[in-house]
């Protein structure tokens, strides 16, 4: 029998072998252990484990306060609540207590006079790990009330108590959280005069609440998370409470395009669970990640932002989505991502990317297209020859597909379509499997369609094949003939027309 189950007073914990530790002790006890056996730390956290992950590991074993810097979507928030896995799985307190009190150590009115009438008998509770983690997103309308604690006028009627009784304050998130840990997220929007209540926290640890003269002395980790002031801007970490935490730690965005996609895999809603199986093929769930490569490095977004990994995550599901619904329609039991579905991601991006004026000037669909279109160019690039370099062998890799075109054929792919009419209107083209195969191993049926549609629409992007983009379908055709049919669709004279 667990120690938690067979102890339940206080004298049954003297016996016991359980040892009172500080918060920071325990902490640090079980990294060390967690080291040792080679257990896996931060489950679930990817990108982290040469930079971020060290680092907090190290403030960890120095018994830190810390604080996580950086741009949004960075996996801060999920980092600080896995910082609960350091506890121990139980923790004893006196029963009924607010603040968790040490049985052993206790601080608050009620439990040292429960502990003083009923001695060795004082009923002990044990309390799991993920009760003693507390959290607040710091906003404009927080009070020290909240944070600390206050009088309770209510309370003190009630009981019957006097004001000056300490039995008639109300205890805030903090005190609340007493041998635990507390995170306060978004750090800079805690107003100043809030932030000054942290002071004897970080420093003295001890609260201070009205004109008590008793100073409760708390055993409490703390932890917080902000974005870069000059993102932020609606407001900083006064220089006193900054100086008390001691160590800051910098976050940041997947650094390699293969743990990008590992995240987006993990995150993604992508099994739906239902009849209909959705194929999603690797080159694709590429092109997403490098999406947000490309808008981290565009010259549209707002860089001070940030791009949040959240945007490949909900543009996968939008992706999934879009193939999901043309296969109900057409009343399929499987379905692969197309180009087509890559555009219906668009709407993920509107509205996660921060336009600078340049952007906006663009307007945000059109900021959305690009980036998917420069993250399909980029992509295909790195399978495919350079449909614009100067050797004219990789030219001619694409000769017979364009040479289809420039004789007035084109190819229309509707959203709708079904697998067998899309498949079909695609190997019209001559050459374009060859090349697909040549190009590309191990591919299997699935694949080789989404890479014939891939790079019709990369030689698109490379300036080699017009496209008419419609609601719900596109049409490729010549470059220069389209040219040539808008003119004359203008009014203007085709060289047909002129008298040579």
């Amino acid at each position: 029998m667990d120690l938690h189950e067979k102890v339940k007073t206080l004298g049954e914990l003297k016996k016991s072998d359980w040892q009172s530790l500080s918060v920071k002790q325990e902490i640090r006890k079980n990294l060390i252990r967690k080291l040792k056996s080679g257990e896996q730390l931060f489950e679930g956290i990817m990108g982290y484990e040469k930079t971020v992950l060290p680092q907090i590991q190290h403030a960890l074993l120095s018994k830190h306060d810390m604080i996580l810097l950086g741009l949004r979507g960075q996996a801060k928030t999920r980092m600080l609540r896995k910082l609960v896995d350091f506890l121990d799985e139980y923790m004893p307190i006196v029963e009924g207590s607010e603040i968790n009190d040490d049985p052993l150590n206790p601080l608050s009115r009620y439990a040292v006079n429960l502990i003083n009438e009923h001695g060795d008998d004082t009923p002990v509770a044990w309390v799991h790990r993920s009760e003693r983690y507390g959290e607040k997103l710091a906003t404009p309308d927080t009070t020290v009330a909240d944070l600390i604690g206050d009088i309770d006028p209510i309370k003190a009627a009630t009981h019957k108590l006097n004001l000056a009784d300490e039995n008639a304050i109300n205890f805030g998130l903090i005190p609340r959280t007493n041998r635990g840990i507390f995170v306060i997220n978004e750090l800079p929007d805690l107003q100043p005069r809030i932030q000054v209540a942290l002071l004897n926290i970080m420093q003295e640890r001890d609260i201070q609440i009205r004109g008590f003269k008793v100073r409760i002395p708390l055993d409490i980790s703390m932890a917080f998370s902000a974005n870069p002031e000059d993102y932020t801007n609606r407001g900083n970490i006064i220089t006193p409470l900054k100086d008390r935490i001691d160590a800051q730690i910098i976050t940041h965005y997947p650094k390699e395009l293969e743990i990008g996609v590992s995240i987006t895999r993990q995150e993604a809603w992508d099994d739906r669970g239902e009849n209909i199986r959705i194929h999603i093929p690797d080159v694709y769930r590429e092109i997403v990640e490098r999406a947000a490569f490309e808008a981290r490095d565009s010259e549209y977004v707002d860089q001070k932002s940030g791009v949040s990994t959240r945007m490949t995550i909900t543009a996968m599901e939008q992706i999934i989505s879009s193939a999901e619904r043309r296969a109900t329609i057409n009343d399929e039991k499987e379905a692969t991502v197309r180009i087509a579905d890559l555009y219906h991601m668009v709407p993920a991006l509107t509205g996660k990317l921060e336009l600078v004026y340049e952007g906006e000037q663009e307007g945000a669909m059109n900021v959305a297209k690009h980036i998917i279109g420069k993250a399909i160019n980029l992509t295909f690039k790195q399978y495919f020859p350079d449909p614009n370099s100067r050797s004219e062998d990789e030219k001619s890799s694409y000769k017979s597909i364009t040479d289809w075109f420039s004789k007035g054929n084109d190819v229309d792919i509707s959203d709708m379509m079904s697998h067998d009419d899309y498949e079909r209107s695609l190997l019209e083209i001559p050459g374009l499997k060859k090349l697909v195969q040549q190009k590309i191993s191990s591919l299997n049926k699935e694949d080789l369609v989404c890479w014939m549609d891939m790079v019709v629409e990369a030689l698109h992007q490379n300036s080699m094949l017009s496209k008419q983009d419609l609601d719900d379908h596109v049409t490729y055709s010549d470059m220069v003939g389209s040219m040539f049919s808008s003119f004359s669709d203008s009014g203007e004279k085709g060289f047909e027309d002129f008298d040579i």
